[in-house]
Parts: structure tokens; sequence; C-alpha cells
């Protein structure tokens, strides 16, 4: 095998696991007519009866994939003993039920014409006038798989090779009678006695899932071209029927052949060579027309290459379709905004935020291409910038999409709007006990904090104001740079893999709150410059300071004793109590509980008014108590005071940037595929040793 058939067989793989959703559709297969046996004195009218061999088991030509397909039997179900039989799969065209499902090694079903209805009297009268009514079998496929060539597998008693498809867990669902299942040159409905595999025909794509699989999108076209494209796929369902099989016979016992009739006939030699030329000069004919001397390109390369009219048709569609007028769809035509606000909706990100960014007519037009796959994404990008994409998706239809404006602009957008989502829902702790503030260079800086000397005074007779001086503290904070990289892969586009890239944004947002909270909580534990410590007045250990009433007591008291340069009290309260995770709960009843069971020395229960309750807003972090972190404790917690008016801690951003950036990076000659950079500037120091407290927690 080549390795260009080990890249098709893949290919052929990964599009029959897309598949594994797919309805598909049995088309062509025979009906037999019984009459009723007439009704005995007093009895209520028989009804008359119809059976169907509906499949072989054989493969089968699909007009949809490359190579053939078989159903496998012995994996398809039936959910109810019964089965509804309908008129062109309509639900309101009721014609009776199958009463006898029988799945083996092939499918029939026998019933009744239970239906009272038009359709149902309808079918039974064309009946009786010998009209050859076909049955359309729908079933619904759990999984699709594809046999490589040169391999083997095995379904419904037979050995099959590949490369083939193989479509099992299939459940059946309805069952209509259609007037015209196959192109009358090429009908393939079944006789009971005959088992060609060619006369079966299965379709696993509504016409919408064609359209898509042809580079289509319903809400481009109009309503000419949708009527167009509809009797192409009527078209293709029919011809993909196989080789012409005798017309069933309307009555049980069929017809006793003529031998005159059955007897093969010499072929004319002569009469084939019109036939060819006739049906060449018709091709050519109707290419010319489709093209009307406006896509000489097309018209001659599918002259050249045998294109038949329906691959005419559709290549003249898409070299239409960027300029074709948008008429009575009533949305807006795809732009860059709807695509982008398309691939939003499929990222999952809140739809009220999304419409009030783009506004209602963009939303309108983004709702049906919300499961618009990456392939489709790419080609849709390409056509925004007036280019045509190839037939086929394929490595040319990478590398155009990759050198447009569109598709890098949306996948950035979509992942920088993925990313804020997630870093917005992280629950950061530390921007909650430290100010923050913006610097425009990564240089160290010194950061001053203005005091003030000298304290308001009486005024005496003569009404002079004494003199205050100002002076300053300072503090040093720098910034560094934290990010990563993610990637858009050849093989992620070729698998669809748009939820995989996704993730990825939203990793980088929560990885991005977890270092700047990874880098302020080292910093707190690592107590720089003994900023804890009892000089200061703002540390405590031993015995009374494990978290309870007591030691809340004691650590409020130090930030009442807290002094300025005069030695006056600088009026700063405590609003944070910040502990590890092991003492959140702890934490949160001496927040909400009004009273609090305390031990005695006789080591019994006291209940006891919480004078703290509803003081101190509880905060818990993981990182206190992480053990990767040097300093963690699983006891000690600390007191702060709100930043807004006194900081013990500040985070600095580059120039405002106060979130994540990400950014479309460029890729080497290697590499075929597309990279964005995720990266953030920010800097963690301590500032005022008077904002926060901290409690040993030992009993030591």
């Amino acid at each position: 095998m080549t390795k260009r058939q080990r890249r098709q067989d893949r290919l052929h793989s990964l599009r029959a696991a897309a598949a594994a959703t797919d309805h598909l559709t049995l088309t062509g297969g025979a009906v037999n007519f019984i009459e009723a046996a007439a009704a005995a004195e007093g009895e209520a009218p028989k009804l008359p009866r119809f059976e169907i061999l509906g499949y072989t088991g054989a493969p089968m030509r699909v007009g949809f994939y490359s190579y053939p397909v078989v159903v496998d039997l012995a994996s398809m179900t039936a959910p109810n003993a019964t089965c509804p039989i309908l008129k062109d799969h309509d639900q309101r065209q009721v014609v009776g039920h199958a009463d006898t499902i029988d799945i083996g090694q092939t499918l029939t079903l026998s019933g009744i014409i239970s239906g009272t209805g038009a359709a149902a009297k309808e079918i039974v009268a064309n009946a009786k006038n010998g009209f050859p009514w076909q049955a359309s079998l729908g079933a619904s496929v759990g999984e699709m798989t594809f046999i490589e060539g040169g391999k083997t597998g095995t379904a419904n008693g037979k050995t099959i090779k590949g490369p083939v498809y193989l479509a099992k867990n299939t459940v059946l669902g309805e069952v209509s009678f259609v007037a015209a299942g196959a192109d009358p040159k090429t009908a393939a409905t079944v006789a009971a006695a005959i088992a060609a595999a060619q006369s079966q025909e299965m379709h696993p794509m509504t016409f919408d899932k064609w359209l898509t699989a042809k580079g289509f999108d319903a809400t481009d076209l109009d309503e000419t071209q949708t009527a167009t494209m509809r009797a192409m796929y009527d078209a293709e369902i029919a011809a993909s029927a196989g080789t012409p099989a005798p017309t069933p016979a309307t009555t049980a016992t069929p017809a006793t052949p003529d031998p005159q009739v059955t007897a093969a006939a010499e072929p004319d030699i002569a009469a084939t060579m019109r036939e060819q030329a006739a049906a060449e000069t018709e091709r050519i004919a109707a290419i010319q027309t489709i093209c009307a001397g406006s896509h000489a390109d097309i018209e001659a390369q599918a002259i050249r290459e045998n294109w038949d009219v329906n691959r005419t048709e559709v290549s003249v569609l898409r070299a239409e379709r960027p300029t074709a007028p948008n008429i009575g769809s009533g949305r807006p035509a795809p732009s860059a905004d709807s695509l982008t606000a398309a691939m939003s909706l499929a990222a999952g990100l809140p739809e009220a935020g999304l419409l009030a960014d783009f506004g209602e007519p963009t939303m309108e037009a983004a709702a049906p291409m919300r499961r618009m796959s990456l392939p489709r994404l790419m080609e849709r990008c390409i056509t925004l910038e007036g280019q045509q994409p190839p037939s086929d998706f394929c490595n040319d239809t990478i590398r155009a999409a990759f050198s447009t404006i569109s598709l890098p602009g949306i996948l950035g957008n979509v992942a920088n709007r993925t990313m804020l989502e997630s870093f917005n829902a992280f629950q950061a702790v530390l921007p909650q006990i430290a100010s923050e503030t913006d610097v425009n260079d990564f240089k160290t800086h010194t950061r001053y904090r203005l005091t003030m000397n000298g304290t308001f005074q009486k005024v005496g007779a003569d009404g002079e104001l004494k003199s205050a001086t100002l002076g300053e503290e300072s503090f040093t904070q720098r910034l560094d740079t934290w990010g990563m990289v993610l990637s858009l892969t050849r093989q992620m586009i070729f698998n669809d893999d748009l939820g995989a890239f996704l993730q990825i944004p939203r990793m980088i947002g929560r990885k991005a709150n977890l270092a700047r909270e990874k880098a302020g909580f080292t910093l707190l534990l690592s107590n720089p410059s003994d900023f804890f410590h009892a000089n200061n007045d703002n540390f405590a250990a031993g015995s009374d300071t494990p978290l309870a009433i007591g030691s809340l007591s004691t650590a409020e008291q130090k930030f009442y004793d807290q002094t300025d340069a005069n030695g006056d009290p600088i009026g700063a309260l405590p609003e944070i109590l910040l502990v590890p995770s092991s003492l959140k709960v702890t934490a949160e009843q001496l927040y909400a509980s009004l009273k609090l069971n305390e031990t005695t020395t006789a080591n019994k229960a006291k209940p006891s008014d919480n004078p703290h309750a509803g003081k101190f807003r509880p905060l818990a972090s993981p990182f206190l108590n992480n053990a990767n972190l040097t300093g963690y404790s699983a006891l000690a917690w600390y007191m702060f005071a709100n930043p807004a008016d006194l900081a013990a801690m500040e985070i600095a951003y580059l120039r405002g940037q106060r979130t994540p950036t990400i950014e479309k990076g460029d890729t080497d000659f290697t590499n075929l595929g597309m990279y964005w950079r995720g990266y953030w500037d920010f800097g963690v120091a301590m500032q005022d040793s008077r904002a926060a407290v901290k409690m040993l927690g030992t009993t030591e």
C-alpha cells in the first residue's frame, strides 16, 4: 500500500468516526402487497398487508462514500415490536405499521395498511393499479468504522474485504413508502427471491449534511440556489442505487418469467457506441449550459476531466457564492464578526455577553453556525477574502486559510475571549488582600508612600496654624513576564478538534491566575526582611495563637496598637481573616456564628458569645498550607486591613494590562499549523507591615 493510500484510508477512518450519529436511509427495497382475504359474515373487513425485503446484508454503493457500505444486521435493533409505516418519511402521513420485523442475515418486514388518512388510501389505490411502490427504511447509526484495503471483517455471516465502511449498532426508526427511490435508469428494487448486493442504497446524510459535505451552508443559498441543490441531492440519491433489477410484483405470488424475455440478448456493439456518443454530447451540452459562457475555466476543466452535471453545478455555485445575494433568509451574510460569535458560542461563552459585544443581527447570523467544523471555518475564511477554497479539504486548504487575515483574527479573538472567561471565573485570593498598581517598564522601581509629621493643634489667639512636614517610606517593586504557548496543529485540524483547541486558552486563563497566586503567597510565606516580627508588633506565637475567639481578640488588638511616625494610632482596622484551607471551616464559623462552644479547663463544652461574629471576612487559600512552598503551615493565619485603605502587599502590572494577553505567533517552515502565545507581566511586593498581622497558630 502506498503512502498516499494509507493517508486516504486514515481520512476515511476519521470520516467514518464523524458519521457515527448519521441517519441512514436504505432506499429501493421491494414491496409486495397482499390483498386482504374476504371477511366472514359479521366480521369487520380485513386490512391489506405488505411484505418488504429491506436489505440483504451485502455491500452496497452509497452516494456519499468513496467505498461500499455494509450494515451489520447482527447489531441492528428495533426498539419496538412494531414499526411505524409512513409516506415519504412524513410523520403526518401515516400508512400503517409493521407487526413482524425479522433481522437476521437479511432484513424483512411485514405489516398492515392500518392508516385511515389520504396517504394510506393513495398507497393502496395506486398499488391496485400496478404502481411499483418502493420502501425507504430510516435507521440511526451508533458506530461507523472503516476497514482498510487489504484487511477483512465479518458481517451478516460473510467475510467482507476492505476497503469498505461498516455501520454497527444501527437502530431501525421507521419505514416509508416512496414513489421513486432511485433513478429509473438505475432502479434497484429487490424482489423477494433476489439478493443482489447492488440492489440496495443507503444514504447517511440528510440534505443539510449533504450540503455541508459539498462545502455549502443552507444559510448562504437563496431560494433558487436551494431548489437547484435540492434537485442535485435527489439526483444523487437516485443515481447511487446500483444495477437494475426486476420491478416487484404487486401480489404475493410472482409471475412466471417469460423465457423469451429472460433470454440473454446478444450485445449490439454499434448501438452501444452510438449511445455512448450521444451521452457524451448530452454531457458537454449540459456543462456548457450550466457555465453559460461565464466560467470558461470551469467549462474546460469539466469537459476535459469528464465531470458530471452535478459536479459542474457545484463548482459554478462555489465560484459565484462570494457575490451571491442572500435572499429570503433574513440573516446578514457571514462575516468575520459572525464567525467569531459562532465560534464563541461553540466554546460555551455566555450568550448575554456576546450579544452585548456583537449585537442582535450578528448573533442571529452566528446561531446556525455554532456547530461549524474547523475545516468549514477555514473554507469560510478563504471565501471571506475573495478566494476560492479547494473542492476537497486538504493541505492546500490549510495553507490558504493560514495565509488569510480572517482565520488568525477569528481564532485569536475566540481564544482570548475563552481565556478571559476562565481567568475571571477563577476565585483569586491575592487581589483581595493586596493593592494593584501599574508601572511602565521592567526596571526595579522604588515605590514611595508619603507620611506626615505633626498633628492637628489648637489654634491660639493669633490664629497661626502650626506647620507639619511630609516624609516618605519606600519599598521596591519589579515586574517579570509569565507565559506559555498554545498551538493548533495540522492533526487537530483534520480531526476537527476545535474542543481541544479551545481547552488550551481556558487552561492559560487558569494558569495565569495560579501563577499570580503562587508568586504572591510564595513571597508572603518567605517573610522577606522580617516583615512579620515582634519588633513590628504584627506577629505572635505560642499557645494563645491557634485560631479562636481569644487569638482573634489578640490580633485585633495589635491592629489597634499600630502607630504612625508621631506615635499616634493609625486607625486602620482589620477586615480580612486569611487562613489556610485546613482552617476554612473554623474561620467561617467564627464569622457566622453568634455563639460558640469552647472547652473549659474541665474539658467540658461551654456556650460562649462570639464577639467577632460578622467582623472579619474569611478568605481561605490552599497555598498557605501547600508543602511545595517554603514556610507553609496548616495552623498559621493572618489578619489584613482593607488594601484600598492600607495595603500590606502590592501587585504591579505593565502599563495597565491586568489580564493575560494572547497573540498569534509565527511558525517555522517545518511546522504546518498555527501558534498563539499567552503571557502576562506582573510583580508582587510587600508594602506596609502595619496592614497585616500573622498568628503562628502553634500550641508551643
